[in-house]
């Protein structure tokens, strides 16, 4: 068994979490960019704005991953659940996500990223 700090096991996990975080945003901004909205780019320059943030937020995370030997490899998934596999100076823990739980933990990412992005945006103004 993988005994690892409360901190690495958050970097581990937000390296599962950003990714996602970057995919959905990427697809909102084409869906703002292809929609009939009339004024697109206070939405289009939130979500950019965001995307950089994650995207920083990302390198960072990385960064203490490969500073502190941590390696994330995606497991198996199915319907429910979704495996990742932590690993410490060759030491693995296969931990198991519910697919919900994922989601519901992405969602409020999103949230808290994109109030982020809007506060960082205020100011700068």
């Amino acid at each position: 068994m993988l005994k690892l700090s409360k901190e690495a096991i958050q970097m581990l996990e937000q390296v599962i979490y950003l990714p996602m975080v970057l995919q959905i945003l990427q697809r909102d901004y084409q869906a703002f960019e292809q929609g009939t909205f009339k004024l697109k780019q206070p939405y289009l320059k939130l979500v950019e704005q965001t995307i950089q943030y994650v995207q920083k937020e990302l390198a960072n995370t990385k960064r203490y991953l490969r500073k502190n030997q941590l390696q994330v490899l995606r497991g198996e998934r199915d319907d429910l659940f979704s495996e990742y596999i932590f690993i410490h100076q060759r030491v693995q823990d296969s931990r198991r996500y519910s697919n919900i739980r994922l989601r519901n933990h992405v969602e409020e990412l999103l949230s808290y990223y994109l109030t982020k992005a809007q506060e960082i945006s205020q100011c700068e103004q």
